[in-house]
């Protein structure tokens, strides 16, 4: 570190101790976070289960000696929104608007972002922890980005249960300096003063210690150029960031507008199930086959002093067994199998039991997760059994669309706001007190029985009460554009019949016709 790093730090702890330098133990401390410090307690314990970082298993052995062991767990936390997650939106989803301009401009954004791609990683993670956070900026070459927080970076300022108006999102970054880890944390406000002015302000924290938020300092030391403050009069008229929450009520804190996660209302189940697959795996383990034999059948050398000497009858063991294990006793020990019978079937009930638990808690059907040993179902049985992770999906994908609304229309603010471009010049025209027009199609996949919808749809095409058009689309994927020129392509095909074709006696093809005299 620097002679001048040297004094910057000091003049900053200076500063501190006189009240002229802001000081952050916790970002709930800012007067402007309006949630409390247990909230992102709860998301934290959340993350841990998600990331499978749990404690230790302690225990004493046949000595009495306490020793400890990394659990074997079943991450059911992973797992669940990992499932959840790709079945509310994944590649097949599409976003479209019904202006022309703005559509071509999204799509290009999305497509230069991999969104669909990101976008389902991220909800997992949002599901996980109950919420996540997005909002779009422009780098360096002008190109429009989005920037993800997830539910540990994200903290609502002024806001009700419905809607989050103003937030600060924070994001950490590591530095050694004079051979010490430096933390520091960059918090980014968004804000109203008033209807109209929308102001973003950025503060940058310093702390040699990683749960500690810490001082106050310039932006210059790791963001040099990047501004204090960014005002927009009359420009910005919706919030420049969106927040995805799970949905259901939060039952911890009723007046909390971040959403709950996976663990929040599951964490007993989820440790009932981590507890005994643990046992299970650690009585395999000890389970193992033992035989006991004299010592003296392992014994393969005799020792005199310094010397040693081939025993007369050496072991017929062979050297790779590991079963063996030697025992002193008196001269009428025999061999004697030691194995003892693993309780597989009592831990699978136990364990698929908690199983059937824990799908009941998270909204998923019956058999998610949990083995029944019935073989193969149809896709007509998987929808009809499916009926709760349907529900559950549903009740997903409305704050997913609400989210992809708010994403969609920052997104065409940025756009419309020439203030962020270096050219100067906006890349559209928005109102977002306009309606935005967005449509979602999200894949149904397992839900839909791909078979029985087209034979429904043929059998409506044939009656006459379903277009031709819309059975191409729906049932074959394809697009309006390329389903109409299938439609001319058919009709080409057809033969065509003047009528000359028809003339007396004739059939349209040209043979006598079978009726005539």
């Amino acid at each position: 570190m620097s002679i001048l790093s040297a004094l910057r730090n000091l003049f900053t702890k200076g500063g501190v101790k006189l009240g002229m330098v802001k000081s952050l133990n916790l970002i709930t401390d800012d007067d402007r976070v309006a949630i409390d410090q247990s909230e992102y307690d709860r998301i934290q314990l959340a993350k841990k289960y998600y990331r499978d970082d749990l404690p230790l298993v302690h225990y004493r052995n046949s000595y009495g000696n306490r020793r400890h062991r990394k659990m074997s767990t079943l991450n059911v936390t992973k797992l669940a929104s990992k499932r959840l997650a790709s079945i509310i939106f994944n590649e097949q989803c599409e976003l479209s608007l019904e202006n022309p301009e703005l559509n071509k401009l999204l799509a290009d954004i999305i497509d230069a972002n991999h969104f669909n791609l990101q976008f389902e990683q991220h909800l997992e993670t949002g599901i996980a922890l109950g919420g996540l956070a997005a909002r779009p900026y422009v780098d360096d070459q002008d190109n429009i980005r989005i920037a993800w927080a997830n539910a540990t970076q994200f903290y609502p300022l002024r806001t009700n249960t419905d809607n989050i108006s103003e937030c600060v999102f924070a994001s950490r970054s590591t530095r050694v300096e004079n051979k010490q880890n430096v933390y520091y944390t960059l918090l980014e406000f968004h804000q109203w003063d008033g209807p109209d002015r929308y102001i973003i302000t950025n503060e940058l924290y310093r702390s040699t210690e990683n749960d500690v938020v810490g001082d106050q300092v310039s932006l210059d030391r790791i963001y040099p150029g990047m501004q204090k403050s960014i005002q927009f009069n009359g420009v910005i008229k919706k919030p420049l960031f969106a927040y995805f929450r799970t949905p259901g009520a939060n039952n911890r804190d009723l007046d909390s507008p971040l959403g709950m996660g996976i663990v929040d209302n599951s964490k007993n189940v989820i440790d009932a199930i981590n507890r005994t697959h643990d046992e299970f795996v650690h009585e395999i383990r000890m389970g193992k086959r033992r035989i006991a034999v004299p010592a003296e059948m392992l014994r393969s050398e005799t020792i005199y002093g310094h010397n040693t000497a081939d025993e007369p009858h050496p072991p017929r063991f062979d050297p790779d067994m590991d079963v063996y294990e030697a025992f002193y006793g008196d001269d009428s020990m025999t061999i004697t199998d030691l194995t003892s019978d693993i309780r597989t079937a009592s831990y699978k009930e136990a364990i698929d039991y908690f199983l059937r638990e824990f799908e009941e808690q998270t909204g998923f059907s019956a058999g998610t997760f949990s083995f029944d040993g019935q073989s193969v179902k149809t896709a007509t049985e998987v929808v009809s059994e499916n009926s709760t992770t349907y529900q559950t999906r549903s009740s997903y994908l409305t704050q997913v669309e609400l989210f992809l609304n708010q994403l969609v229309t920052a997104i065409l603010e940025v756009a419309s706001t020439p203030e962020f471009f270096s050219d100067g010049q906006a890349r559209c025209k928005f109102n977002a007190d306009d309606e935005l027009g967005l449509s979602v199609h999200f894949d149904d996949g397992v839900f839909v029985d791909k078979d029985k919808q087209q034979t429904n749809d043929l059998a409506l095409v044939a009656a006459g009460v379903m277009p031709k058009l819309q059975f191409l689309i729906r049932n074959e994927g394809l697009s309006e554009e390329d389903a109409q020129q299938w439609l001319q392509q058919v009709q080409k095909e057809q033969p065509e019949y003047t009528s000359n074709s028809f003339e007396e006696g004739k059939s349209p093809d040209g043979d006598n016709d079978v009726g005539a005299d």
